[in-house]
C-alpha cells in the first residue's frame, strides 16, 4: 500500500488502522526506552545508568479526508527547546493519573483542544532524549471541528502536515549539527517552511514505521 493509499484507508476506516499497528498498552513507570537520541549516535550514549523524567506527547492525526499531523512551534523566548517544532506533551505532574492524562492535559494546555476530540489509538516506543527525559507517545485521532486556543507564553504556531507527506520514505532524511562540543546526527523531515528534527523527527520515524509495515 502507498502512503497516498494509506492516509486514504485511515480517512476511510479511522482510528482502526492506526490501532492494528500500535502498542496497545501503555508501559508502566519505570519507563524503559525502546528508542531515543542515541540510535543515530551511539557513541554519545552515556555510559553509567541514570534516573529518565518520565514524560509523554500527543501525536495527533487528524481525521481529515486527506489527513494530516498536528504539530505545534515553540516561543522563540523558551529556555529551552525555543523555536523548534513538537508534538504537545511534557512531564508527568504529580496530578497524572497516567501518562495518557499527561498528553492530553498538555494538548489541552498548548493548544486548547480538549480530550474530548481524541481517540487514543494506542502507543508507540518509550523514546530517549539526550536532556534526560523518557518519553511515552500516545497516538490520537483528532475529530475536525475542535477549536484551537494556543497558549501565547509557549507555542507561537500549531499547523498540520499531510500524513501522506511524512509516510512517504523519499521525504525523511537525515542532518547533523554541534551539540555540545560533538557532532550529532538527527532525522528531518522538511515540508514548505517548516522543519521537523530531533526527537519530535524520530517519533514519526518510528510511527512511519510501524504504518508501513
Amino acid at each position: 500500500m502507498s502512503p497516498e493509499e494509506l492516509a486514504r484507508h485511515i480517512a476511510r476506516e479511522g482510528v482502526g488502522p492506526l490501532r492494528e499497528r500500535l502498542l496497545t498498552e501503555a508501559p508502566s513507570l519505570p519507563l524503559v526506552p525502546r528508542r531515543g537520541d542515541y540510535d543515530l549516535n551511539p557513541e554519545l550514549r552515556h555510559v553509567d545508568a541514570r534516573v529518565l523524567t518520565p514524560a509523554a506527547v500527543l501525536l495527533p492525526v487528524v481525521l481529515h479526508a486527506e489527513p494530516t499531523v498536528l504539530f505545534t512551534r515553540r516561543t522563540a523566548h523558551l529556555a529551552r527547546h525555543a523555536g523548534q517544532v513538537s508534538f504537545p506533551g511534557g512531564r508527568a505532574e504529580a496530578d497524572d493519573v497516567t501518562l495518557v492524562e499527561t498528553a492530553l492535559r498538555e494538548t489541552r494546555e498548548e493548544t486548547g483542544i480538549s480530550a474530548d476530540h481524541v481517540a487514543v489509538a494506542g502507543f508507540l516506543d518509550v523514546f530517549e532524549t539526550g536532556t534526560g527525559y523518557a518519553i511515552l507517545p500516545v497516538v490520537g485521532m483528532l475529530t475536525p471541528g475542535f477549536a484551537l486556543m494556543p497558549d501565547a507564553a509557549e507555542v507561537e504556531e500549531v499547523f498540520e502536515i499531510p500524513l501522506a507527506f511524512l509516510l512517504d520514505a523519499a521525504n525523511r532524511k537525515r542532518d547533523s549539527r554541534e551539540w555540545q562540543g560533538k557532532r550529532r546526527e538527527f532525522y528531518v523531515f522538511e515540508y514548505g517552511a517548516h522543519y521537523v528534527w530531533g526527537a519530535t523527527a524520530a517519533i514519526l520515524v518510528n510511527f512511519c514505521d510501524r504504518m508501513l509495515a
